[in-house]
């Protein structure tokens, strides 16, 4: 097997879109507007995978009050075991809703039954790491990507299916409306193999342009 590839820094971030700006007119246009962006990163593993699942589909603020919530039930440690401890009356006082109690829970038992092994899915490549997560119930290619994006530091991963990137998208190639999956799988094909990269400053640039709009709704109040 080559050698697997990853982000480690925010000089990778870097140099990546160093390169794409030259390559694409749009990217450049958002880094002229905003800027870089940082290094996010997440420690690979069980509690990383439940902490993606828990911010599904809910805001920032609300998937940030239940993760608080479940690593306090945990005493600070989540783990397949401590999930387990907790069952379902648990998690549903942590804010679980019913559906994300059996995502959690099915993690939980075959992580702890070893049928799922973090440490293995390093050494595999995306391809394998997504085979292998997406027959997890609840796990659906969001959630893959991000795992693979934050969890794993792969450069070339491109999460179609995030609202941010849709709308990021959207705004920044002056759409009407925002573009399909398979628009943003074209788009994103120019951008490979750092289509990674390319995500955070989507991201970034949607972030920039939250900001700008709230400046400006203060300025006129």
């Amino acid at each position: 097997m080559s050698r697997l590839r990853h982000v480690s820094s925010t000089s990778d971030i870097h140099k990546h879109l160093g390169i794409l700006r030259r390559r694409n007119k749009h990217l450049a246009k958002a880094i002229k507007a905003a800027g870089l962006p940082g290094l996010r990163k997440m420690q690979p593993g069980f509690a990383t995978l439940i902490r993606i699942i828990v911010d599904q589909q809910v805001s920032v603020a609300a998937g940030a009050s239940i993760w608080a919530k479940l690593e306090a039930a945990c005493n600070g440690e989540v783990t397949s075991d401590s999930l387990l401890k907790l069952s379902k009356p648990g998690l549903r006082a942590c804010g679980f809703s019913g559906q994300k109690v059996c995502y959690a829970l099915g993690v939980a038992e075959v992580t702890k039954a070893g049928e799922l092994d973090f440490d293995a899915l390093e050494t595999m490549d995306d391809a394998a790491v997504r085979s292998a997560l997406i027959a997890l119930k609840g796990v659906g290619p969001w959630t893959v990507d991000i795992y693979l994006m934050f969890g794993m530091g792969r450069p070339d991963v491109w999460p179609v299916g995030d609202l941010v990137i849709q709308n990021s998208a959207r705004a920044l190639l002056g759409l009407r409306k925002r573009p399909s999956a398979e628009r943003l799988t074209k788009l994103g094909d120019d951008w490979k193999p750092y289509r990674s990269s390319a995500a955070l400053l989507l991201w970034h640039y949607w972030h920039h342009l939250a900001e700008k709009a709230k400046a400006a709704k203060g300025t006129k109040s």
